[in-house]
């Protein structure tokens, strides 16, 4: 993988290749962003090219001075004494990268069989990772470490890794891939040079949809705008079976019996919605939020505000006075507590069927 697979970002590539012309490359970058802009493929790509792209070890991402860790989970094989590590997915991770460096967290969880499970990163993946990094460059090069979503490592795990970043081995170079920094050890964040991944702006996307899939320029456009400058957002789109068309029909179909106050229905609608696993609960509740900051931005009639397919404007289009300066917040407070407790392993009949309920009595304040 090259720079050249990498969707924009022009301006951290430069920063990138700057650093290490320049020979001030530190030990440890950290790169920030929102899902889907191209963190992953950015430090797969600058890590080909400290490695060598020409190399045919690096080109199939088996190089072995290049080392990958993600967050994994426990498979029910997995003795009690074992602690996951990123080796025991390799199968998984080289497959799924196969098919592009933009995935989600989501679809890494699809591919080990694991949705309904929390992954993480083990102290047992910092152990291995030690061991690794203190052999020698086998080309006599860089070693280069790419943690991706550092935030999932759990506390014995995290402090390992403080003391490795501390006390980098010789040549080591570490590439943190972050979606939220917060969750990071302070003193982790302090000893790494942290660099922003921004959102892509509309037309870099729209230009290599129609460069890279040969989409037409018309409907590159409006994927462009519901993309809201993410890549992955924007692949998303152009798939047939959309996740989000079933998160529509749920949305149509939640708003609709509370309003008529069907609460036997709402109640088959939260059995449903338990039948998920958690993190498609939470994608769900994210598309939630979506539709109520579209619906309420409808009322203006700014069509250059709006990110709707044209599916969700048919629907807004008469739905969209039920979402007012009255009940916007609360609403938005509503999805927010789901996204809490279903986070914190709440049961989730009980979240969404009280979620449910309290949208009878919202709906009302129009």
């Amino acid at each position: 993988m090259t720079f050249n697979d990498v969707i924009g970002q022009d301006e951290v590539k430069q920063r990138l290749l700057q650093m290490e012309g320049e020979g001030r490359l530190p030990h440890a970058i950290m790169l920030c962003g929102p899902v889907g802009v191209g963190k992953l493929a950015l430090a797969i790509a600058f890590a080909s090219h400290l490695l060598g792209e020409d190399n045919a070890m690096v080109r199939k991402l088996e190089h072995p001075d290049l080392h990958f860790t993600y967050p994994t989970i426990k498979l029910p094989s997995m003795g009690s004494d074992h602690q996951p590590v990123s080796d025991d997915f390799v199968r998984q991770w080289h497959e799924l990268l196969a098919q592009g460096p933009y995935f989600s967290l989501d679809e890494w969880l699809l591919a080990m069989d694991a949705e309904n499970q929390q992954a993480i990163i083990t102290a047992g993946e910092s152990d291995e990772l030690v061991r690794k990094l203190s052999l020698k460059s086998s080309q006599g090069g860089y070693k280069v470490s790419i943690i991706w979503l550092p935030e999932r490592m759990n506390t014995a795990c995290a402090n390992k890794l403080l003391k490795l970043i501390e006390e980098p081995p010789q040549h080591t170079l570490f590439l943190l891939v972050c979606e939220d920094p917060g969750q990071l050890l302070e003193t982790i964040r302090s000893r790494v040079q942290r660099i922003d991944v921004k959102r892509l702006p509309a037309d870099i996307i729209r230009e290599e949809l129609v460069a890279r899939r040969a989409v037409a320029p018309e409907l590159a456009q409006r994927i462009s705008r519901l993309a809201s400058g993410s890549w992955l957002k924007a692949l998303h789109e152009l798939r047939a079976d959309s996740e989000n068309e079933q998160f529509l029909d749920l949305f149509i179909l939640l708003m609709r019996q509370a309003y008529m106050r069907n609460v036997k229905e709402l109640r088959r609608w939260s059995e449903t919605m338990a039948s998920f696993g958690r993190e498609k609960q939470k994608r769900f509740l994210q598309y939630f939020l979506h539709m109520i900051r579209e619906s309420f931005v409808y009322n203006f009639h700014q069509p250059e505000l709006s990110y709707m397919t044209q599916k969700e404007e048919d629907f807004t289009r008469n739905f969209a006075r039920f979402v007012n300066e009255d009940n916007i917040l609360a609403i938005t407070d509503l999805a927010n507590l789901a996204i809490r407790d279903i986070g914190q392993n709440a049961n989730s009949k009980i979240v969404f069927f009280d979620m449910a309920l309290k949208m009878i009595v919202l709906l009302i304040q129009k």
